[in-house]
């Protein structure tokens, strides 16, 4: 299962939804959609672009759990 962590990161380094929003060029509702995990298909240019944003890797925002 993959589980959307960007709301802990974003609060772990105090950076907004608005902020990354600004940053990435990204429409506020979806990064809100992603802050939520309340995304069911991952855009990788999304994803992409808010690792850019933040200078993270994907790990540091998304994670795989087995069931």
């Amino acid at each position: 299962m993959l589980k959307l962590t960007l709301k802990e990161y974003l609060d772990g380094k105090g950076v907004t939804r608005y902020e990354l929003s600004k940053r990435t060029g990204i429409k506020f509702q979806i990064i809100d959609n992603y802050y939520k995990n309340k995304v069911v298909r991952y855009d990788s240019y999304v994803l992409g672009k808010i690792c850019d944003a933040l200078d993270c890797e994907i790990s540091d925002i998304l994670t795989y759990t087995k069931h």
